[in-house]
């Protein structure tokens, strides 16, 4: 069957906005293209100044984002959201619907996804790109497929970068939510002696376990599918939940019967309107130690009060 691609052209200075509204239409994440900062970010990754011409003609105040839409899921629906929540943020946008053949969806995504720096030891690269230059950084090769996570977008950076910082050699962390293995064997990459993920998806958790074994991390590292009671025993040194507010509200209640006495809690997936309900919630079990932004998006790192 069919994905649906919907294409949301806006003007580069609304993409932040636009693409935290897009966020919520798909669990599996969305792809941006946007030329603004073309120059730069291109010496920054491939340290040149010569870009191809077709690139240079790209109108760098126009951005687009693309969401592919399950066959099984509500197209009209997804379009009426934007359409209503583009609207009432006041945001100028065209909307583009197109038919891909779902081949077509797992290979077109792949053109917008380029090695990234994250924090100060992390460089996420695609996997199916085999020449790029670590410069000294730990590498973790990842291909998402049906999951999301590609460390694009905020959520998953944020949660990178307090994992990095709390992180020490030898901790035990718990992925909830994990999609991708990014977080989990991320945590591994950068020392943790163990990371297990859990994902009510099925695919998610597979892939996850893909991703593992693609960077040799298959016996520090295992994702099952199921939910958090089920599937997961023992305490952690570090949880890291990066999923919806409503999900972390819940979660808040349960997830301290995994924490070890000194643990940290990193929680990310929380648009800005919903950041102090969040806040509240974490507050009434925990002591908050670090809240960080990164566009309309916020991640909290806390510990046990």
């Amino acid at each position: 069957m069919d994905w649906t691609e919907i294409i949301i052209e806006i003007g580069s200075e609304d993409l932040d906005q636009a693409s935290a509204i897009a966020n919520m239409t798909v669990p599996y994440g969305i792809y941006i293209e946007d030329y603004s900062l073309l120059e730069e970010e291109v010496e920054e990754i491939a340290h040149i100044d010569l870009i191809d011409e077709d690139l240079l003609k790209k109108d760098r105040g126009l951005a687009k984002i693309h969401i592919y839409i399950d066959p099984e899921d509500n197209v009209d629906e997804a379009v009426i959201y934007l359409r209503e929540h583009l609207t009432a943020a006041r945001i100028d946008h065209k909307l583009l619907l197109e038919n891909v053949k779902e081949d077509d969806w797992l290979n077109n995504w792949r053109k917008y996804f380029k090695p990234m720096k994250v924090g100060e030891k992390l460089l996420i690269n695609p996997s199916w790109m085999e020449d790029t230059d670590p410069e000294g950084r730990a590498v973790l090769n990842i291909d998402p497929g049906l999951a999301f996570g590609t460390g694009k977008h905020e959520t998953t950076r944020l949660c990178l970068e307090l994992l990095e910082k709390y992180l020490k050699k030898g901790d035990q962390v718990l992925d909830i939510g994990c999609g991708s293995g990014i977080l989990g064997i991320s945590a591994v990459l950068l020392g943790a002696s163990g990371a297990f993920g859990v994902d009510i998806d099925e695919t998610a958790a597979k892939v996850a376990n893909e991703n593992a074994a693609q960077n040799g991390v298959s016996e520090k590292f295992d994702a099952v599918c199921g939910d958090l009671v089920e599937k997961v025993e023992g305490k952690y040194d570090i949880i890291v939940a990066n999923i919806v507010a409503d999900a972390i509200i819940l979660l808040s209640e349960s997830v301290t019967d995994f924490m070890k006495p000194n643990a940290v809690y990193i929680v990310s997936g929380i648009i800005d309107i919903r950041a102090d309900e969040v806040r509240t919630a974490l507050e009434s079990r925990f002591c908050i130690i670090e809240e960080r932004a990164d566009g309309n998006w916020y991640a909290f790192a806390a510990k046990l009060k």
